[in-house]
């Protein structure tokens, strides 16, 4: 398994424990009618979880050859909630990549070997998490400096901590109580649904920022 594809693969798996645990409650605690809706709404979620997660996992863990060559620079995307690495390819084309802490010590720019999925310099392949901009991503977008700081191999690896992301990523979790309420209104279920739910809408918004290549750094 690619190194850049542990930490959201992780999530993307507690993130279906918590859909399981939750079905799991239902089946135990609501009526047979309404637990089937709960567990029907529930394994669509589940579906779609697992669906992308095995899209996103087949894209960047194809073998697929490097490219031509190419100027290529990291910035760091800070929009809202969003913190992603993207590479500017050219000054034409912007791909976002999942974390590596390689990033960090990236001087800008670099001559890097550029495909759809991968980017390849010293040594490292950065794997693409998304789709491709021909205009810079929304946001502040903070250039890596020219040369690598002393320090910078011991700050990726910091920001690499498993923990550490978790944490940052959490943030996103504040649309769990909105998410439950909004399920209870379609679906029912009471305050046990609205609880359970409220935990699989934050660790699905915990997911889809590790799915989408979220930076710590």
């Amino acid at each position: 398994m690619p190194a850049a594809l542990r930490y959201p693969l992780v999530i993307s798996a507690l993130t279906i424990d918590v859909c399981i645990a939750f079905a799991i409650a239902c089946i135990a605690a609501l009526p047979a009618d309404n637990a089937l809706d709960q567990v029907s709404a529930l394994a669509i979620v589940v579906v779609g979880v697992a669906g992308w997660t095995l899209r996103v996992w087949y894209r960047s863990a194809r073998r697929v050859p490097l490219g031509t060559a190419a100027s290529v620079r990291r910035v760091r995307q800070q929009h809202r909630l969003t913190s992603r690495s993207w590479l500017e390819i050219d000054g034409k084309t912007w791909l976002p990549v999942f974390f590596d802490p390689a990033l960090v010590t990236l001087p800008s720019p670099v001559t890097a070997e550029v495909s759809t999925t991968t980017i390849g310099w010293n040594g490292h392949v950065f794997m693409v998490s998304g789709r491709a901009l021909s205009a810079e991503p929304p946001g502040r977008l903070i250039d890596n400096p020219l040369a690598p700081d002393a320090d910078a191999a011991e700050r990726g690896a910091v920001a690499a901590r498993p923990l550490r992301r978790l944490l940052l990523d959490a943030q996103s979790a504040v649309v769990g109580p909105f998410v439950g309420l909004f399920w209870v209104y379609l679906v029912g279920g009471g305050i046990p649904a609205f609880v359970g739910a409220t935990c699989v809408g934050a660790a699905v918004a915990i997911w889809a920022s590790a799915i989408r290549g979220s930076d710590p750094s």
